[in-house]
């Protein structure tokens, strides 16, 4: 990645005030283009939308787009919240008073991982208008799996790793988070943890925000008819946090999705296998 490409450098923030939000959002803004794209990230903690994409960025730049990371409410640099009903239409809210600060006014695409592909669901929901293409990676509708009880392994080592927030916890959790573990390193791992513990409130929130609704994404099966953008589907064969049949109920319920698997990948497709994610997402935006 070009050295002028760095989470610092890209780093800004924004106050939104949307409905009841009235609330600091922290987000990077890279590139330049009459298209933009968002990318939205997943719920773990110490997740931000630079942990989530750093590996997908460089190839959208160079093609010409502009490209939004926002920090979810209660992530990273943006502000505490304790969420009492759906997390993925108030990360949705957040998005919309994002753009609205920052004068993004025409269709955005929107990448979403995991909690960030609820969230892009329900914006997609509440703004069709603002939607261009969606992309959604083991996420997007709740819901129980067919084959897999729920909660899965992975989302109770998430939950786990809320409440006791230790280094051993942090490698147990992303041990089932990727197929293959050879690539998570040390410096990865500290990483994460530093960011984990440089916001202790945003774990207690979650926590707290669990107790006050233990459905933070409730399952929107019955209105994905709604979402009428063309919908890029992508999951892992492996996925031990939201199984694959996750996806299917997707692809069933939305008039304009296509679905890829990944063999040999786990809960984070645009990490494991970032060089063939670029490329497709890229092909997909463009035709």
């Amino acid at each position: 990645m070009s050295t002028a490409l760095t989470e610092a450098t890209t780093s800004k923030y924004a106050r939104i005030k949307e409905g009841d939000l009235d609330l600091q959002i922290h987000y990077n803004d890279m590139g330049k283009g009459p298209e933009t794209v968002v990318m939205l990230h997943g719920s773990g903690p110490g997740a931000s939308g630079w942990a989530n994409f750093n590996r997908n960025l460089e190839p959208l730049v160079e093609k010409g787009y502009r490209i939004i990371l926002m920090d979810c409410p209660g992530w990273s640099k943006s502000d505490p919240i304790v969420c009492t009903g759906s997390r993925s239409e108030l990360n949705a809210r957040a998005l919309k008073g994002l753009l609205d600060a920052i004068d993004v006014q025409g269709p955005v695409h929107i990448i979403g991982n995991s909690m960030g592909g609820h969230s892009a669901v329900a914006f997609a929901m509440a703004n069709p208008q603002r939607v261009g293409k969606l992309v959604l990676m083991g996420g997007g509708t709740g819901g129980p799996s067919q084959f897999v009880p729920m909660p899965t392994e992975g989302i109770k080592l998430l939950q786990g790793l809320y409440r006791d927030p230790t280094i051993e916890n942090l490698k147990r959790m992303m041990n089932v988070f990727v197929f293959d573990t050879s690539n998570l390193t040390e410096d990865l791992f500290k990483a994460r943890l530093d960011n984990m513990l440089s916001r202790k409130e945003h774990l207690d929130n979650f926590v707290k925000s669990l107790e006050e609704n233990p459905k933070q994404f409730p399952d929107v099966g019955h209105r994905l008819s709604e979402v009428k953008a063309e919908t890029l589907i992508i999951w892992g064969r492996d996925d031990r946090f939201v199984p694959m049949d996750v996806g299917l109920r997707l692809l069933w319920g939305m008039p304009n999705a296509e679905y890829h698997i990944f063999n040999r990948c786990g809960h984070w497709a645009q990490w494991e296998h970032a060089d063939k994610f670029n490329r497709m997402v890229l092909d997909f935006f463009a035709h």
